[in-house]
């Protein structure tokens, strides 16, 4: 009995991580980077940690006038990440407004607003010198002119919207936009 248990698990198990290879394998160029975690040695794989889900993908930094938009941006990591969308979080100074000290920059958003979403190592996101995501966002939107643009991914690495900094977190728009794209599967 308990070799066929140990066998249905192992067999399960299998089964999962051929399913999370394959649309792993699906998922497009730009999004299949390993990138560190802000305050961490961790990394994370954009594609193998959220296959299959839209993205909300955020320049941020911690000395902006729109830097309280991580409240809002952590309201919505909560109102839809059971639904599947992943908020994910890039500092930059490419605007010369976030915190030299990459403690700092953690504790603003960690402590100060409460961060649960996930935030990756400061990049740049801008230029010749963008990082492989923020260029095809560039390509098909447009590049980030202040800190704050918010694109609202597919699952397929199309963008689905580009949200400027004056637009909030919890702005009609960009609920609407959101439910829409969940309600489509991120697809």
């Amino acid at each position: 009995m308990r070799s066929r248990n140990l066998f249905h698990f192992s067999f399960a198990a299998s089964v999962l991580l051929l399913a999370s290879s394959a649309m792993a394998a699906d998922c497009p160029a730009f999004l299949n980077q390993d990138l560190q975690k802000l305050r961490s040695k961790e990394t994370v794989n954009i594609c193998k940690a959220y296959a299959g889900k839209p993205l909300l993908i955020v320049n941020t930094a911690s000395h902006c006038g729109f830097t309280p938009q991580f409240t809002g941006l952590q309201e919505l990591h909560e109102k839809y990440k059971d639904q599947g969308l992943v908020v994910i979080g890039f500092p930059s100074n490419d605007f010369h407004q976030e915190d030299k000290d990459i403690e700092k920059t953690a504790e603003i958003c960690y402590v100060n607003y409460g961060v649960k979403f996930t935030m990756l190592s400061e990049s740049v996101v801008k230029g010749d010198n963008a990082n492989p995501i923020f260029k095809e966002l560039a390509r098909q939107t447009k590049a980030p002119n202040w800190n704050f643009n918010k694109y609202l991914v597919k699952a397929d690495g199309t963008v689905v919207q580009r949200f400027d900094s004056r637009t909030t977190p919890n702005s009609p728009e960009m609920k609407q936009a959101i439910e829409n794209v969940l309600a489509s599967k991120g697809t």
